[in-house]
């Protein structure tokens, strides 16, 4: 009986599959929604040309606006060969719209056109980051991984007992990353700075529901700041890494971590020291020829929050923030370089090799908390150093290669220099942003960074920087050309998916993603963050990935790019919690456009 139900499900899979593909054309938007204000264009692909009418539809009263099909001069990725555009950007009316093609009844999915299509979309992000948690979890309200960790590399004996509970876990994995845990402290402390009035207090500082008069991102990003004064055990040594792939021992719960690291089960994990040299306990060792990213970062995050909190009243934790960020900038320029991160076993991991910009940004920040004019001066010195370095001006790049994946120091910097300097850093941006800019016209959906493993967060990073050169200047010259890569986010993209878990509520987004959590609980933790597509000849080089179920998306797939959403593929759906704290300025700013356009 098993095996004729069987049987029947996976003729239904293929029935479906076969219709799917037999579909004379899809319709892509951005689910979410359109600001009344913004450029509004839907993209059309079909495997012949398509000759039919479209009517934009209002689900309330069903009012019909004709809708002029144009085709993209841009080609295609080879699964389609025709593609056109549905400008509906004159429609400003707020309500909730579809899409409906006149002979065929085809429709897109339902979006809105509103002022506060993304109102509350950050703390969506931030509650994905809760779910994150090392130590005390909320989510699960439940404490882990209380024994980490146990030296290696620092100045201390091997297996020598450090402090380093806390943090937040990585991804859909349990390790944890000075690398990714610090920019995602700095990216919502600075988010927090840009637009304080976009973030709400439902939460206290465990994560728990109940308000405590401070804003959510500001518990979070604490609870990062927290973890960083815990790894600097003291002016001369950093912690930059808690546990390695021995973590993957397949799906668990945090608080019975069956990985072992030489002590037992569910105990004691290796807490790796930056030295900045190659480490590594076996084949695959990491490359190092300092630590001044992890320093610099570090420093510039803890200036903040010491400006921060320092508003807030707490000028105790202000202090405490203060010593260390000086602590650490002193570290970096000691340690110039950059320290990669460690595997274990596998040949994967954060291949980081830039530190410029880290120590950039960490010399802004603390010209900014104390006015002392040396830490402007080594600001500009290291920005030109790290000049138009990053990955946008490349059609490829290792993994976390250049990282961050923005320089926030050319920001921080901005206004603090000359008007010649000014225009200087703001070149440096612009430079990255036009060249993803032509990128993005050799493809009808207009997305302009390449496919390489999280290419979401690239994505997210390129919006983060296109927002913050329109502050710096003024120039709005690649606002639609923002639009299109927020789009694509949001399910303007091949697979018709919003790469947000749970963003929006009811329509097609991350559900099977690569997460114990999601394994074990089958829970659904919105506003994550996933890896994203990813270039086909990445894909087929990598180890130990295997589809679980049938691809909903077989027919949509093309030789160039691939997503699935499949907890098997850890390349590309895995959430990711560096990923979705550098979201938050993306999604912070589009939270509160009514308001600044009010403002105006």
């Amino acid at each position: 009986m098993k095996n004729i139900f069987s049987l029947v499900l996976i003729l239904t899979c293929h029935l479906i599959l076969l219709a799917q593909s037999q579909q004379p054309f899809y319709i892509r938007v951005n689910q979410v929604g359109y600001i009344p204000e913004d450029r509004k264009v839907a993209l059309v692909f079909a495997e012949q040309g398509v000759k039919e009418q479209f009517d934009l539809i209002r689900e309330k009263t069903l009012q019909k606006t004709r809708l002029k099909l144009r085709e993209s001069s841009a080609r295609g990725w080879g699964a389609f060969s025709h593609y056109y555009e549905l400008d509906f950007s004159r429609i400003q009316e707020e309500g909730n719209y579809y899409i409906k093609g006149r002979q065929s009844g085809i429709v897109s999915q339902t979006f809105t056109i509103s002022g506060d299509a993304y109102t509350q979309k950050p703390e969506l992000l931030l509650e994905f980051m809760r779910q994150q948690r090392c130590g005390y979890n909320p989510y699960l309200d439940m404490v882990c991984h209380q024994q980490d960790g146990r030296s290696f590399y620092g100045k201390v004996p091997d297996s020598t007992y450090v402090d380093v509970s806390g943090g937040w876990h990585d991804a859909g994995d349990q390790l944890k990353y000075l690398i990714t845990s610090s920019y995602a402290t700095g990216h919502m402390l600075k988010a927090f700075e840009l637009y304080p009035d976009r973030f709400e207090d439902f939460n206290n500082s465990l994560g728990q529901p109940f308000p405590n008069d401070i804003p959510d991102v500001l518990d979070e990003a604490k609870w990062g700041l927290d973890w960083i004064l815990k790894l600097h055990t003291s002016p001369d040594q950093l912690v930059h890494q808690v546990a390695d792939d021995r973590d993957h021992v397949g799906w668990k719960m945090p608080d019975e971590d069956p990985s072992d690291y030489g002590w037992g089960k569910n105990s004691y994990r290796v807490a790796y020291f930056a030295n900045g040299r190659s480490q590594g306990l076996r084949e695959h060792k990491s490359m190092a020829t300092g630590f001044a990213n992890l320093a610099g970062r570090s420093a510039a995050v803890l200036a903040q929050g010491a400006r921060i909190w320092l508003q807030l009243g707490d000028q105790v934790f202000a202090d405490q923030c203060r010593i260390a960020a000086q602590s650490l900038y002193k570290l970096g320029k000691e340690n110039e370089g950059f320290q990669q991160g460690n595997s274990y076993g596998a040949p994967y991991r954060y291949t980081e090799e830039t530190w410029y910009d880290d120590m950039e940004w960490g010399a802004a920040e603390l010209f900014r908390l104390t006015g002392d004019v040396s830490f402007r001066d080594d600001a500009i010195y290291y920005a030109r150093k790290a000049h138009t370095t990053s990955w946008m001006n490349r059609d490829s790049a290792a993994h976390y290669q250049y990282y961050p994946f923005i320089n926030l120091g050319h920001f921080v910097l901005f206004d603090l220099v000359d008007k010649d300097f000014q225009d200087t850093l703001a070149a440096y941006y612009r430079d990255g942003i036009q060249y993803t800019f032509q990128r993005s016209q050799t493809n009808p959906f207009g997305v302009g960074v390449p496919f390489i493993w999280c290419s979401n967060n690239l994505l997210t990073s390129l919006n983060t920087q296109i927002i913050l050169y329109e502050k710096m200047t003024g120039d709005m010259t690649y606002h639609e050309f923002l639009i299109n890569q927020r789009d694509w986010l949001f399910g303007r993209n091949p697979w018709g998916t919003s790469m947000f878990t749970g963003i929006s509520e009811g329509g097609e987004y991350p559900k099977d993603v690569h997460t114990s959590i999601w394994a074990l609980t089958k829970k659904m933790v919105p506003g994550g963050l996933v890896d994203g597509p990813i270039s086909g000849s990445i894909y087929n080089m990598l180890k130990g990935l295997t589809l679980y179920n049938t691809d909903e998306f077989a027919h949509l797939q093309n030789p160039y790019v691939v997503y699935h959403d499949d907890i098997g593929d850890y390349s590309t759906n895995e959430p990711t919690m560096d990923g979705t704290a550098g979201s938050i300025i993306m999604m912070a700013y589009w939270a509160g456009m009514v308001k600044d356009s009010q403002k105006k």
